[in-house]
């Protein structure tokens, strides 16, 4: 816990390295929210985004334009219009793809079952592509994701490939798809404050304690069958035989 938290203050001394150099606005109140639990830090994030990126010379393979490498003529966190897309595209010299990118959230955990807890939370809340990774050293990495993407290549080597009609329902669908993706944040932010809530309250509840206590036998040890009839067993051992079965004296035999 400890080398966790000095790494969680050192991360988060560094700052913010995205090629932004800020947490989204959409968004800084959810990672403000995450980075006050001292069990998780926040790692990358991205609100959710309709852009359009611009391949280098001579083109792109399977309309796949590579983040570190293509310029952006068009990027926004907002729902935008026909026009700005139109807009941007004269600028276009290229081959351009536009794309809209739903939220996506990096989280590190301090234990495998708080990464559980946020997995969950988001799956609930719609992010069905989330999931847990651990890596050899033992970090635990959670990361929230949709599979609700776009991506149509409109330009190639700076000639519009389809009509301006076709622009303006691709916008309709990705203002579609940025609404639906920010009722899913919303949803997330609202059922993590509610899971830690719960969790918070069972913790504190008098049947989570006792509950908590009897979580500590492996095994309860099986009741010995009925003697035969014709046995005798004397007051000691009777004594005894009732002493193995009583779960609560042996209660410091399985802690």
């Amino acid at each position: 816990m400890a080398a966790f938290r000095r790494w969680k203050e050192q991360r988060l001394a560094r700052g913010d390295g995205s090629r932004k150099g800020s947490v989204d606005a959409a968004i800084a109140e959810l990672v403000q929210f995450i980075n006050g639990q001292e069990r998780f830090c926040t790692t990358s994030s991205c609100a959710g985004r309709l852009l359009l990126a611009q391949a280098p010379a001579p083109g792109f393979h399977g309309y796949e334009v590579q983040k570190q490498n293509c310029s952006w003529l068009l990027v926004t966190h907002q729902l935008c219009a026909k026009e700005d897309v139109m807009t941007a595209l004269q600028k276009a010299t290229g081959d351009t793809v536009f794309k809209f990118e739903p939220f996506i959230l990096h989280v590190q955990c301090q234990e495998l079952q708080d990464a559980q807890l946020l997995h969950s939370v988001a799956i609930d809340s719609g992010f069905r592509n989330s999931g847990i990774t651990v890596g050899k050293r033992g970090k635990i990495m959670m990361a929230v994701r949709s599979t609700h993407c776009l991506e149509v290549p409109l330009n190639h080597m700076g000639k519009l490939m389809v009509t301006e009609e076709y622009i303006d329902f691709l916008v309709q669908i990705a203002n579609r798809k940025m609404e639906e993706n920010m009722k899913r944040i919303d949803r997330f932010y609202n059922c993590l404050q509610l899971a830690l809530k719960n969790e918070l309250s069972m913790s504190n509840s008098p049947l989570e304690m006792i509950q908590n206590a009897h979580s500590v036998y492996t095994h309860r040890r099986k009741r010995k069958p009925d003697k035969d009839p014709g046995t005798y067993t004397s007051p000691e051992n009777k004594e005894e035989s009732e002493t193995e079965d009583d779960p609560e004296t042996n209660l410091n035999f399985f802690c």
